[in-house]
């Protein structure tokens, strides 16, 4: 059994880099808190490498709505981060409502890269019932 402790904190800035550079639609450098081996399982997705998890999340908001992530809560227990909060889909179509779901997400840190991320682990959702 493995025993780990958790501190609450603010959000560091990898983080909140993260997700602006999904909400403004830019995935630029804020992927870089990925190593670039990192594994990624968001809700069905099994995605393998940084580049890849760009890409797919590029695509993934591309199907016609815009994000915008709020960190409500986050834990630091040093090779894992845990962080919960919402996401205000706004579709491009405006017939179809806003969403506010919620998300819970697992950062497991790099073994050899102690800054960067090796395994995410998330999850989003339901935007509907």
């Amino acid at each position: 059994m493995n025993m780990m402790s958790f501190t609450k904190k603010d959000p560091p800035e990898w983080l909140l880099h993260f997700w602006k550079e999904i909400d403004d639609k830019t995935f630029g450098d804020g992927f870089d808190c990925f190593v670039e081996h990192a594994t990624c399982n968001l809700g069905i997705a099994d995605w393998k490498g940084r580049e890849t998890i760009r890409e797919n999340l590029r695509a993934f908001i591309d199907t016609g709505f815009t994000a915008l992530h709020d960190v409500t809560e986050y834990w630091d227990g040093g090779s894992l981060k845990v962080f919960r909060g919402t996401v205000t889909m706004t579709p491009d179509d405006r017939a179809h409502p806003v969403v506010k779901p919620v998300m819970t997400h697992f950062f497991y840190m790099d073994e050899t890269e102690p800054k960067k991320v090796r395994h995410w682990y998330g999850s989003v959702g339901p935007v509907a019932f």
